[in-house]
């Protein structure tokens, strides 16, 4: 099940999905950033699935802006996106896990909450928040069989990403420079670690911040 507000793009990505791996995709069109749509989604996902024991946190999108030139839409909008989101699908689809007693929760975040990146801190609120939520989550529900984690990418050659290099490549290079590999991180490469934190074998894998960074922030 996939779900998105915007239901040309949902629907290219469920065909698209479905081509490559021979299954059928359900899609969900919704604003998840309320109460009420991550409740229709956990009732849609229900009929068609059953009960659901992973849940990907992966809408977003923010506003990239110096801090002072952001409005208060702009903020909103990006912590909407990226932190509510989390919060209301967490809180809807938690109930089912706890009560098979098994659940994977996977959100992914941003290495810029790490390394300070230019113009992020709008994101990095909303973005640092979903972090917070992890760890938290990930205790309180440990002994119920849940596990919660995050996936922090730099950079990644997103469609966004694409168009930010057409608008600004100024900009864009300097979140490349940023990176130790020097590129853009691949959505396959993001993907993988979200797959594998998905599996049973991650079981002792919770309350994480996993950062897939090209070593643009290090321990």
């Amino acid at each position: 099940m996939v779900s998105d507000v915007n239901k040309e793009k949902l629907d290219a990505a469920g065909e698209k999905l479905a081509k490559a791996y021979g299954k059928t995709v359900a899609t969900h069109v919704g604003d998840l950033s309320r109460e009420r749509g991550a409740m229709a989604l956990q009732r849609a996902t229900q009929k068609y699935l059953g009960s659901t024991q992973i849940l990907v946190n992966c809408a977003g999108g923010g506003v990239i802006l110096p801090f002072l030139e952001h409005t208060p839409e702009t903020l909103k909008a990006t912590i909407d996106r990226n932190l509510w989101t989390t919060i209301w699908c967490s809180r809807v689809f938690l109930p089912e896990m706890i009560a098979a007693r098994y659940g994977r929760i996977i959100n992914i975040g941003a290495d810029s909450v790490r390394n300070g990146l230019a113009d992020h801190a709008g994101y990095n609120a909303a973005k640092g928040g979903m972090h917070g939520l992890t760890t938290g989550l990930a205790r309180e529900f440990a002994r119920d069989g849940v596990t919660v984690n995050t996936v922090a990418p730099c950079v990644v050659n997103t469609e966004a990403f694409v168009r930010v290099k057409k608008s600004d490549p100024e900009l864009a290079q300097r979140f490349v420079d940023a990176v130790p590999l020097g590129r853009a991180g691949e959505v396959g490469e993001v993907a993988s670690m979200v797959a594998y934190l998905a599996l049973r074998e991650a079981a002792f894998v919770t309350g994480q911040v996993i950062s897939v960074n090209g070593g643009s922030t290090m321990l």
